[in-house]
């Protein structure tokens, strides 16, 4: 057997394992020769070592540089910048390197992109930015895109890119190979041919791959796919992006209030608000509502987190009020300042794990009304097995550390208690935040940490004062 043939189970190096996890990042070595070839201003090494990588390798390495080195390397490439560099950058820094490029390079790299990718470079700039882009492109082309602009932010309109294969719903194969043989301008890349009717709505998907194996005379009707879905222009894109992944989609035709033809969305576009979509869940559950990117500057940053820390501060008030209303107990049994951070911290902890388990589960259209209380009953179940498990634990080390078993009675009930609370509250909190319209993942942690540091310090240090005192 060949050496480089390695059997299933054989357990990999650490090398190998390095290796995998780096995959697909820019090698440092390469980095290094890259900045190098910026440094000495020699555009030809520059070009050769840029000439392996794909368009969005090229955007992490212009987003990973210093702004320094960015503009030194964008002036470096002059006429050579590939314009599909621009729609994989993050918008953070995409304008600054928009800035950066000389007008006729930027020109040309904007004719290079499809309407859709158009559109994603020019909706949040200034409207004299907007203008300069626009007057660089046909005249078909600028009204695709103006017209796009018109469309509410956020929607299907603003996603789809204009640019669409379409043929009559009465041809058959060999009609549809001689029109795509005989235009010069299709999309780069496409995957099915929408079939219209004679007011141009959309009637069926025909792939490509049916297409080409098909007989000449086969009509097109018949080989549409099962499969079939038309996106209304003012669709919000997050629901674009879940009908892709719940159907499995590839491409669906756009239509406007008339059901017309109006464009079409591809998997990659739906696939991108799909990830930001599941980004912005992360960052919002996190306590951060809008985050950059890491080239962001202090202030921006700070800005963004300071509301968030305000809440939480005014949080922390509010069980440190309940905290003081036990300061009398606290101040006869000692043991009570330290054992009570480990009731709120378990119950937080829990709380944080049905409340993200709940907020993914209602991006996901997974909890609906029909399974709501089977879920809520199922996480305050959860949360009343673990509640008893660690109360066994915690009642254990109350009566081992300080010596008797009434501490850990207490500490035990009010851990059960807190973990109950947590589970409700963590699945409760989301579900009656999006039913009332507001974004349970933004709005639920502020509110679930309140529940659970209120609940947890009320039950250990209410029942240490019926108790122990």
């Amino acid at each position: 057997m060949s050496e480089d043939l390695k059997e299933p189970d054989a357990e990999e190096t650490p090398e190998e394992e390095e290796r995998e996890e780096d995959a697909y990042l820019l090698d440092p070595k390469v980095v290094a020769r890259i900045i190098y070839a910026v440094d000495i201003g020699d555009q030809a090494m520059l070009l050769q070592e840029l000439e392996p990588y794909h368009a969005a390798d090229i955007a992490d390495l212009l987003e990973q540089v210093n702004a320094f080195d960015r503009r030194r390397l964008i002036d470096l490439l002059g006429t050579e910048f590939d314009g599909d560099i621009l729609s994989e950058l993050d918008e953070s820094i995409r304008e600054d390197v928009m800035a950066n490029l000389h007008p006729e390079v930027l020109a040309e790299a904007v004719r290079d992109l499809d309407s859709d990718d158009v559109v994603d470079l020019v909706e949040d700039l200034e409207d004299e930015q907007q203008a300069a882009i626009l007057d660089v492109l046909e005249d078909s082309d600028r009204i695709a895109v103006q017209q796009s602009l018109t469309y509410p932010e956020y929607s299907a309109g603003r996603l789809m890119q204009r640019e669409v294969v379409m043929a009559p719903e009465h041809w058959n194969v060999g009609e549809a190979i001689d029109y795509l043989r005989n235009q010069d301008d299709l999309p780069d890349q496409f995957y099915h041919i929408v079939l219209v009717d004679p007011r141009l709505r959309p009637v069926g998907n025909v792939t490509l791959g049916r297409l080409m194996a098909s007989r000449r005379e086969v009509m097109l009707k018949s080989l549409v796919e099962e499969t079939f879905h038309v996106i209304p222009v003012t669709q919000y894109e997050g629901d674009v992006a879940y009908a892709f992944n719940q159907y499995h989609l590839i491409s669906a035709p756009v239509v406007d209030a008339d059901e017309r033809l109006v464009g079409v969305i591809t998997i990659d576009d739906a696939m991108i608000v799909l990830d930001e979509e599941h980004e912005e869940d992360i960052l919002r559950l996190a306590g951060v509502s809008e985050e950059g990117s890491l080239s962001d500057r202090v202030i921006d940053t700070t800005k963004r987190r300071f509301p968030w820390l305000a809440v939480n501060l005014v949080t922390a008030i509010l069980a440190s009020l309940v905290i003081a209303q036990f300061e009398a107990a606290i101040a006869q049994i000692v043991a009570l300042a330290v054992l009570m951070p480990i009731v709120a911290s378990m119950g937080g902890n829990a709380g944080t794990q049905s409340l993200t388990v709940a907020v993914r589960a209602i991006a996901t259209k997974d909890l609906t009304g029909s399974n709501v209380w089977r879920f809520i009953r199922r996480e305050v179940l959860v949360g009343l097995v673990n509640g008893v498990i660690f109360a066994v634990v915690m009642g254990i080390v109350g009566v081992l550390w300080f010596g008797g078993p009434q501490l850990g009675y207490v500490i035990g009930a009010a851990m059960v208690i807190n973990l109950v609370m947590a589970g409700l509250a963590g699945t409760v909190i989301p579900v009656v935040l999006d039913r009332i319209g507001v974004d349970p993942a933004l709005a639920s942690g502020a509110f679930v940490t309140t529940v659970t540091d209120v609940v947890g310090f009320f039950a250990f240090l209410g029942l240490a004062a019926v108790v122990l005192l």
